[in-house]
């Protein structure tokens, strides 16, 4: 057998375009309609593109260039590029929330690989959710798998000022509710925000996603902050579709990247870059979809690592800045010159880590820090515990203000977001800057999607005395855009009468995120007292389509928020179809 007749044999695709029988035929032939010569079909690799373009998807809106960018490297290196739409699930647009469509989107990419004659997946993500959506659903087939994100979007300018995306409207509003600025100059801002195609251009979930993309190893080197508008950015969708031809050639799975030290990994870069609260449920997610044990108290190890990417909710800058001053692979190095990096995780370009980054040169020391000039100390995701949440909650201590890391205060609940909505600029709510704010039926199930409505705006009466910072908690999720001293993800949520929902007025909640506490100051005889009675009383009632099935099926924020019939890697083989 010649050497092109083994790699043909080792084709996934030869399965459906590699017979001399009816169904070869077929396959062939139908694919041939799109004007595909006949030795294309012999010995060469199919590469699926998995776009998730949308208009109604902005960050993404650029994504046909990009994608005719990989189609070029693709061709170049022998491979015959395929490019599939899959539910694009973008965060600005879509309601309630994007994350509720996360699983679904992740079915569709799924689905999408596995039924279909391809060899290699090159995965085109870019807003929020797209990025673990697809990383799960490419997971849970294990194809050779790389990821090519978008980028961020130009900084915003406002008034002769660098502005970030989504971070500029959470701190504007709130001069705006204090009285410090009207209506208009408000929403005079609007257009300085978003100037070009791209994502958030803070460490918000897209930036840092695409950030734990690149330390996980699976993208190539340099993919988290070329700007989207960058002609640097279609050089590297070039180069990626080069490379991913190479992977199938070499039967680099994604499982042979994606290790537990891989995501070890991720989580200390996502400490030293400031990287969002979201990404605790999105690892988890991918994790359980390959295989790979994580678990929330895995975090713990990013927890000493301190934050030394200055940027926007958690610093100053911008991620334009923090590509030219050298971007992730200095991130990375800096990380493996204190040993907190394992250095032999491989990654997509069949080197280990540590060799794509050893030479990495950062181009501005207050942009990227050094270990001994740090933005904070300990910038790792604090996971809590306590009787008001004893499957853990998270705190980003990079946004949150230091002097509430610990604090007791006085509990001021809102049952549900529509009354957090009608009460909160109520001047006679009995509210103080040391109160507690307690948000609850938010999270997986509560609100279905699980909103990012954690960063409950501040109430007026208390902005108006200068306040910029109170304790909040919830079992919700914020935008990774956000900033403040928010306690998140409380597990088991209110809705599966977690502890959170028996909370009541008045009652005294301790915080102290340094010892990992979160404590509801209530005896357990009354905490399961007050559980029973919502018990007795609780009424679901029926949504029916999609939503039905989410709440049915999805697993607690500390498990990833997958659907439970979800988790695992369950291969790429398929039954053959005989026409």
């Amino acid at each position: 057998m010649k050497n092109d007749d083994k790699n043909k044999s080792k084709l996934r695709s030869a399965q459906w375009f590699g017979t001399a029988d009816k169904n070869g035929f077929m396959y062939r032939s139908w694919m041939k309609n799109q004007g595909i010569p006949d030795h294309h079909f012999q010995n060469k690799p199919v590469i699926g593109i998995c776009n998730t373009w949308s208009e109604l998807t902005p960050c993404n809106a650029h994504f046909r260039e990009i994608a005719d960018r990989v189609k070029n490297g693709i061709r170049e290196a022998g491979g015959i590029p395929v490019e599939f739409p899959v539910f694009s699930n973008g965060e600005s647009n879509l309601r309630p929330t994007a994350m509720l469509t996360r699983n679904l989107a992740s079915m569709d990419t799924e689905e999408a690989i596995r039924g279909n004659p391809i060899d290699g997946v090159v995965l085109l993500v870019g807003c929020d959710k797209t990025t673990p959506a697809l990383l799960m659903g490419a997971a849970s087939c294990d194809l050779p798998t790389l990821v090519v994100s978008g980028g961020p979007m130009l900084n915003g300018k406002h008034h002769g000022k660098d502005v970030g995306s989504g971070t500029m409207v959470w701190k504007m509003h709130e001069e705006y509710k204090a009285g410090n600025i009207t209506l208009q100059e408000f929403m005079d801002a609007e257009a300085s925000m978003s100037r070009s195609a791209g994502t958030c251009n803070t460490m918000g979930t897209a930036s840092t996603m695409a950030c734990m993309a690149e330390s996980l190893g699976v993208s190539l080197p340099g993919n988290a902050a070329i700007p989207a508008v960058d002609s640097r950015r279609y050089v590297f969708a070039h180069m990626s579709g080069m490379r991913i031809v190479d992977m199938v050639h070499e039967e680099l799975n994604l499982s042979k990247v994606l290790t537990r030290n891989a995501f070890l990994n991720a989580i200390k870069t996502n400490a030293a870059i400031g990287g969002s609260t979201n990404a605790v449920i999105h690892l988890k997610a991918i994790a359980g979809r390959i295989g790979v044990n994580l678990e929330l108290d895995d975090w713990l190890v990013g927890k000493e690592v301190p934050t030394i990417v200055n940027l926007q909710p958690s610093g100053q800058y911008l991620m334009e800045e923090f590509y030219y001053s050298g971007g992730l692979p200095v991130v990375l190095r800096r990380l493996g010159e204190q040993g907190l990096l394992d250095k032999d995780a491989l990654t997509v370009n069949g080197k280990p880590i540590w060799d794509n980054v050893a030479d990495a040169t950062c181009h501005n020391d207050d942009v990227i820090r050094t270990f001994d000039n740090p933005l904070l100390a300990h910038g790792g995701i604090c996971v809590l515990r306590g009787n008001l949440a004893p499957r853990g909650a998270v705190l980003k201590p990079s946004a949150a203000s230091p002097h509430l890391m610990q604090h007791r205060g006085r509990a001021v609940v809102f049952e549900n977001f529509d009354d957090y909505k009608a009460r909160i600029a109520d001047p006679e709510l009995d509210v103080d800057e040391n109160s507690v704010m307690v948000l609850k039926n938010c999270g997986p199930k509560g609100y279905p999607g699980m909103a990012e409505v954690g960063n409950m705006g501040l109430p007026p009466k208390v902005l108006k005395k200068g306040v910029k910072d109170m304790v909040r908690i919830s079992d919700a999720r914020m935008s990774g855009t956000a900033f403040g001293t928010v306690v998140l993800h409380v597990a088991p949520e209110a809705m599966e009468l977690g502890p959170l929902a028996a909370v009541e007025e008045g009652d005294y909640i301790q915080l102290d995120a340094d010892a990992g506490v979160l404590q509801l100051e209530v005896s357990d005889d009354v905490l399961e007292a007050r559980l029973n009675k919502l018990k007795a009383t609780q009424v679901i009632a029926k949504s029916g389509g999609y939503m039905e099935i989410y709440r049915e099926r999805v697993l607690q924020a500390d498990e990833g928020c997958d659907f439970d019939f979800l988790v695992g890697c369950r291969g790429a083989d398929v039954p053959p179809h005989s026409h």
